[in-house]
């Protein structure tokens, strides 16, 4: 059985762990110091009101990407907003890997973060982030699909053609990168990785994506989404690839908060989410589908990404 973390991530998460609560508490896929009291797959706010952080300065990450300094000038005039609307201090906290991300969270050290699709099962188990929020278009529609892109040189025409080939996944906690295109190619091609096609990973998908461009991939599993901003952004061409596969549709990053925060103080937060203004913002310019932020369940909008998960046998072991 293949775990969550894998190679990459083990040696981040173990020995993180922390005793659990004195109470008796449901968790499911949960790690032993969160409790679900009311079956919502999420980890519940501490009945100690001591364990309640109500920090003077709020860290907010996003899902790691190739050049964080982009981001954190796309995402200033939202953390401005949020300032504003909860009175605190709001701090862009640039991750490079997924596994830090969780474990900045896991520590204490990160309060909002948004987490790639196939990341926010490990996240909300491993970290205890409660998911409350994805971007969408003006009409509520959101997502993403995960492609699979060759050079535009490239001999491969479909899926079929990975076969003797070697695939670029960009991390285990991946739903585009790594996740979803294993299970399709496993249950639809009849291709498994390391029997029938070789794998490297690239890290991100901003990586698999130059990879691809430049050349230095066969083919990379990747999210459209991240593709078609880097194609906006001129940070490749569009003739320089072409895609062989594309999935169904899947729900976006997720937004979340730990499980801790002040209760008060999630309430401004969300406030924060659900009032910015996109309209000539600069998340407006890099999300050009994106108009608002809209509230999720992960119960029910994340079961298609655990029913991926078990069918690559995948399970939240946080140790």
């Amino acid at each position: 059985m293949k775990t969550i973390f894998g190679a990459l991530a083990a040696v981040v998460i173990m020995g993180l762990s922390s005793p659990a609560h004195a109470e008796d508490c449901h968790r499911g896929t949960l790690d032993k110091q969160y409790c679900d009291r009311n079956f919502d797959l999420v980890a519940d706010l501490p009945l100690d009101k001591s364990k309640w952080a109500d920090p003077d300065t709020i860290i907010f990450s996003y899902t790691p990407v190739e050049d964080p300094a982009v981001y954190a000038k796309v995402w200033d005039g939202f953390i401005k907003h949020m300032s504003e609307v909860t009175g605190k201090k709001v701090a862009f906290f640039p991750v490079q890997s997924y596994a830090a991300q969780y474990e900045a969270m896991r520590s204490g050290r990160l309060h909002i973060a948004g987490v790639n699709t196939g990341g926010n099962p490990v996240a909300v188990s491993c970290a205890g982030m409660v998911p409350f929020a994805m971007m969408a278009s003006e009409d509520g529609s959101y997502g993403y699909e995960m492609e699979i892109i060759v050079p535009a040189k490239s001999t491969l025409g479909s899926a079929a053609d990975l076969k003797g080939k070697t695939l670029a996944f960009t991390s285990p906690t991946s739903n585009s990168g790594f996740k979803a295109p294993s299970a399709i190619l496993k249950s639809s091609f009849s291709l498994e990785a390391e029997k029938d096609f070789k794998t490297t990973f690239s890290g991100k998908h901003d990586n698999s994506i130059l990879g691809v461009s430049n050349g230095d991939y066969e083919a990379a599993a990747v999210a459209n989404s991240v593709l078609k901003r880097m194609i906006d952004r001129k940070a490749i061409d569009p003739a320089s690839v072409k895609t062989i596969y594309k999935s169904q549709t899947f729900p976006t990053t997720g937004y979340g908060h730990a499980h801790n925060l002040h209760p008060e103080l999630v309430a401004k937060v969300k406030e924060a989410f659900f009032t910015f203004n996109w309209e000539g913002s600069e998340l407006q310019k890099e999300f050009k589908k994106e108009a608002r932020f809209i509230g999720i369940n992960h119960k029910s909008d994340w079961a298609v990404i655990r029913q991926i998960d078990a069918a690559n046998g995948v399970t939240y072991d946080c140790k």
